[in-house]
């Protein structure tokens, strides 16, 4: 793609979401947001209504002269689909033009679940979402996925995904072939990122780092606005940075990774560690402690448990250290932890900016944020749906 078309591509996107963000505005004031003139937005504005990505919506008050024609995105111009392919569980939605959720559904899985039968539950769900699909100039403009490994973007092959036990997998020329439809593949913490940027609401913020902890620990960062991806594009993988030189073997196969530490994978280990050296109460004892879930754990914490609020209280410090790291590295404006530590409470965030404050050497001069996700288990789902509209305006990079 040359440069003007290229340079024209990224203009049209930033156009598009101006409009998306401000729901519905002139012409005009796009142009002063974007820092464009007036005649490059209203050429890109009627290419957008031509294409049926944007309608004309009324009249807005004059301040003399003509009264200014208001613009909408056309949430109904086609639907997409968002995938969130977890470790044990794929979270799938359909939506509109704009984001708002048509169908959803949520299906777990065990953990190291055999590449084929996890294939067979996507293709499935992906079916499902399909058929609830409503009739649209556009129909479904693509399928977005973020998958817990390092992505290689161009060709959607899942180089190594270590908690699924992936290695080299096509998955999107298999979901391509399958449905015939356009498929964009990445690492499910940048698409966290894109969905917190695009969706979040947070407003003008340029720099952030969405932290998305599951089963595993990884870390989308947007730097002035724009996805930072590394020299070969697999940047974030924070969970697989070393902590400690002494720990067990990470799934990754190295030693001492910081996800062994600051997961919903350690919570489990630290309950089970607490219990063995004689910590018991009410509510966790021997009897229960192997069959006991994250958000069980979680919700005795905030009911009492002594012993379950030392165990968030050890992951909260651990995984703070992670973030402190985060922080003097790239000097966010904002830290936000989603996926499902997300629903981990006020006692989680509390020691987390507690503790992120006391070792971050930077913390301690300006004002950084630290907060849960607006949208909790839906920001990968919603970034994938982001994805889909920027790879599909030809946009090399996010914003």
């Amino acid at each position: 793609m040359g440069n003007h078309t290229l340079l024209k591509q990224i203009n049209k996107l930033l156009v598009l979401k101006t409009i998306l963000d401000n729901k519905i505005i002139s012409r005009a004031k796009i142009s002063r947001l974007v820092d464009l003139n007036k005649a490059t937005v209203s050429n890109l504005t009627d290419e957008l209504i031509k294409e049926g990505y944007v309608v004309e919506k009324g009249y807005g008050k004059s301040k003399g002269g003509r009264r200014p024609v208001l613009l909408q995105v056309n949430k109904d111009v086609g639907s997409i689909i968002g995938i969130d392919l977890g470790v044990d569980y794929i979270h799938i939605i359909l939506s509109n033009f704009v984001g708002e959720v048509i169908f959803e559904e949520y299906a777990n899985m065990k953990m190291g679940e055999d590449k084929e039968k996890l294939l067979d539950l996507l293709f499935d769900l992906i079916e499902r979402a399909i058929n609830r699909a409503p009739q649209t100039p556009k129909g479904i403009l693509g399928i977005g996925i973020g998958v817990p490994g390092i992505v290689e973007k161009e060709s959607g092959i899942v180089l190594i995904a270590p908690n699924l036990k992936w290695k080299n997998v096509h998955l999107k020329s298999i979901v391509q072939q399958r449905f015939n439809l356009p498929v964009y593949i990445d690492n499910e913490a940048n698409a966290g990122a894109l969905g917190e940027k695009w969706f979040g609401e947070w407003g003008k913020v340029t720099d952030l780092i969405y932290l998305s902890v599951g089963i595993g620990l990884g870390a989308g960062i947007i730097i002035d606005n724009k996805l930072f991806r590394g020299a070969a594009g697999f940047a974030g993988e924070v969970g697989h940075t070393t902590i400690n030189f002494q720990d067990d073997v990470c799934s990754c196969g190295n030693i001492g990774c910081l996800e062994n530490f600051a997961s919903e994978r350690a919570l489990l280990s630290v309950i089970k560690k607490l219990v063995k050296e004689g910590a018991e109460d009410r509510y966790i004892s021997c009897e229960n402690v192997d069959e006991i879930t994250p958000s069980q754990i979680i919700q005795a914490a905030k009911d009492g448990s002594r012993v379950c609020r030392m165990a968030v209280l050890e992951v909260a410090e651990k995984m703070a250290i992670g973030i402190a790291n985060l922080v003097n590295i790239f000097n966010p404006e904002i830290v936000i932890i989603g996926n499902k530590v997300s629903f981990f409470g006020d006692l989680f965030l509390e020691k987390l900016r507690e503790v992120v404050n006391q070792k971050s050497f930077i913390a301690q001069f300006y004002d950084l944020k630290i907060e849960v996700s607006k949208l909790k288990d839906r920001a990968v789902v919603l970034g994938c749906i982001a994805m889909v509209i920027s790879d599909m305006l030809s946009f090399p990079e996010y914003t």
